[in-house]
């Protein structure tokens, strides 16, 4: 092991002591990805698109906490907040404005668990798509024949 220098001990003191793995700890609230359960992105809380797969590893997940990012409007976080008290989930709001992440919130435990599939998969994102491509062309299709 190397010996610390005035810088190091600088370093650390201003920003803290550094954590292994600091770039994945940012990405999911703070923990790491071994730890996780669940995740939902910040678009999945907003429209309440995962609410059925958190309520349910809630329910299997009672020692786990729920970590929310806090960048999101709280309006936005009142049925995730209810689950976890219904099911008597702890749940922190972790806001770091230093750090960007599409991340909404992550069900998570503090030792690993080694989940393989952690994302909820959009049943509709294909489907949007292809509508809102419909309705483009049909909106251009439109649009060409005024001309």
């Amino acid at each position: 092991m190397s010996k610390k220098n005035v810088e190091d001990y600088l370093t650390e003191g201003i920003y803290g002591t550094r954590l292994p793995k600091q770039e994945e700890r940012d990405y999911y609230l703070g923990t790491l990805r071994e730890r996780i359960v669940i995740a939902l992105t910040i678009g999945q809380v907003m429209s309440d698109k995962g609410i059925q797969q958190l309520e349910n590893s809630l329910q299997q997940h009672k020692n786990a906490k729920l970590l929310i990012n806090g960048k999101i409007a709280s309006k936005f976080l009142k049925v995730e907040k209810e689950l976890a008290n219904k099911y008597h989930v702890p749940y922190t709001i972790v806001s770091n404005e230093e750090v960007e992440t599409d991340i909404g919130a992550v069900l998570a435990y503090d030792y690993a668990i080694d989940k393989e599939e952690i994302y909820i998969e959009d049943m509709n994102h294909e489907q949007l798509t292809k509508d809102e491509v419909e309705k483009k062309t049909s909106f251009l299709s439109k649009l060409k024949r005024l001309f």
